[in-house]
Parts: C-alpha cells; sequence; structure tokens
C-alpha cells in the first residue's frame, strides 16, 4: 500500500467542465437557519462530494459569495447547484409537488436511524437546521421521515456539518452508486 499523489487523486475526479453533465443522485438539501458560515462551507463540500442535486440555503443561512463559506467550502460553491429562499416551506412545497420524500434530521417522538432508510426513500431532500435549536416546528409538520444518529456518550448531537456528512454518505450507499 502507497498513498497516492495528488496528481493520481486529480485523475480520478470529475473536472471542473465535467460537472455540470455528470449525472447527480437523488437527494436534495434544504439548510435551515444555520448560522456558522464554516458549517455553510462545510456542508457545500461534502455535498460536491456526493454529487447531490442542489442545495437549498433558507431562512437566515448564509449564502456565497462570503469568504468564511468558500475558505472551508474549497470551490465547491462552483460545483454543487444551489438557491437561497427565505421560507423553506416554499422550497418543500416544490419538493412535494416533484414527489420527492422530505427527511428531516432531528431527534423527533418518531425519529428512526439514519440507516433504515431504503432505496424506496428516494428521491429524498434531507433538512437539516440550526447547531442549538435544531429544525422548526414548522418543518417537522411537513416530514415524511425523520432521522437521528444514535449517541452513545453524553453528547445528543453532531455539529450539523458533520451529521450532514455521516447521512448523506449512508444515501449513497443505499442508492449504490458504481465505484
Amino acid at each position: 500500500m502507497r498513498k497516492l499523489t495528488h496528481a493520481e487523486i486529480s485523475a480520478q475526479r470529475t473536472t471542473l467542465e465535467g460537472i455540470p453533465v455528470r449525472p447527480r443522485f437523488s437527494i436534495s438539501v434544504i439548510v435551515d437557519n444555520v448560522r456558522s458560515l464554516y458549517n455553510v462551507g462545510s456542508i457545500f463540500r461534502t455535498s460536491d462530494g456526493a454529487l447531490v442535486e442542489k442545495l437549498y440555503l433558507t431562512g437566515f443561512t448564509p449564502h456565497p459569495p462570503r469568504k468564511e463559506i468558500d475558505k472551508t467550502a474549497l470551490g465547491a460553491t462552483k460545483t454543487v447547484p444551489w438557491e437561497y429562499h427565505k421560507d423553506p416551506l416554499d422550497v418543500i412545497a416544490m419538493m412535494k409537488k416533484r414527489k420527492t420524500k422530505i427527511c428531516v434530521l432531528e431527534l423527533t417522538n418518531r425519529s428512526e436511524p439514519y440507516y433504515a432508510l431504503q432505496r424506496s426513500d428516494f428521491p429524498l431532500c434531507v433538512v437539516v437546521g440550526n447547531e442549538i435549536t435544531g429544525i422548526s416546528k414548522e418543518i417537522i409538520d411537513q416530514a415524511d421521515i425523520a432521522i437521528e444518529i444514535p449517541m452513545f456518550g453524553n453528547k445528543q448531537s453532531l455539529n450539523v456539518a458533520v451529521a450532514y456528512g455521516i447521512v448523506v454518505f449512508d444515501f449513497l450507499r443505499i442508492l449504490n452508486p458504481p465505484r
């Protein structure tokens, strides 16, 4: 075993020119009221790696262009389709018209472990929320599915960008992309 060189890694990646024509996975994301620009940048970068369909930044979530977002996104703001909407419920209504299931990443009385999702749950729009208060009741009321990441220590949750990374890559496992 040896570590790959930067050139070897780059040769395996989609070029910037190839990104717009590359088929994306049937995963959309609503980022609602996330306050940290660095979390938003991290979510962009993870979304690029997972080739999600689109990011919807809503509420008071900051959006590009912002140098703090770019610092952690490392260029992903140019490779991930995104839109800003003030009201997340507008995006949810649009998703429901497209027959996309709404999935909140939140602790609720009906949350299932994130790994319980099935292929039949896609296309899927996952909602991540505020670092302190989580996802609003209004959004939860519109959700078809609630998922959680089981926690075994003292803390009840993970950083929003970390939690998003865990679930979105598990979604890819479910969708079984070719390697």
